[in-house]
């Protein structure tokens, strides 16, 4: 089906679509500094395998004195319903034990972000901390006039 290769290329994730309109069409977001600690950012297996990483740190940096680290990981292990079946959760767990759960482990204070909905709950789960969508993030940071 030729049509869903057309498709396709109209697809974005959300801080994709930020970031092409910001180098395209001059899209400018008046966004204030956010009074929360440095940040981890957790990127779903989506976000890595297209690429779309980049644009995540392109659209935090946006955000004036925003600190943030990317953390190095592979899946959470939630793997969308994955890691929510009885026979996987044992797999699902030690996948999120590479290297997420240590990160957040290690990072006490820090703010969390992650877009994949499976790996918010793989978080909150792991580490009874809960993550939030970038667009969350961007929300609090714009600067609201009035």
């Amino acid at each position: 089906m030729p049509q869903v290769g057309e498709l396709g290329k109209q697809l974005y994730l959300l801080e994709e679509f930020l970031a092409r309109e910001h180098q395209n069409n001059g899209l400018r977001m008046k966004l204030k500094g956010l009074e929360a600690p440095a940040a981890l950012v957790h990127g779903h297996c989506h976000q890595k395998a297209f690429g779309a990483m980049k644009a995540l740190r392109k659209v935090l940096g946006w955000i004036p004195g925003y600190s943030f680290d990317v953390v190095e990981s592979s899946c959470c292990g939630m793997a969308g319903s994955f890691g929510l079946e009885a026979e996987h959760y044992e797999t699902s767990m030690r996948m999120a034990e590479l290297s997420l759960l240590p990160a957040l482990r290690a990072a006490p204070q820090a703010a969390l972000i992650a877009n994949g909905f499976s790996c918010r709950h793989q978080i909150e789960h792991g580490s009874g901390r809960k993550a939030r969508h970038v667009a969350l993030v961007l929300r609090d940071a714009l600067a609201m006039e009035g």
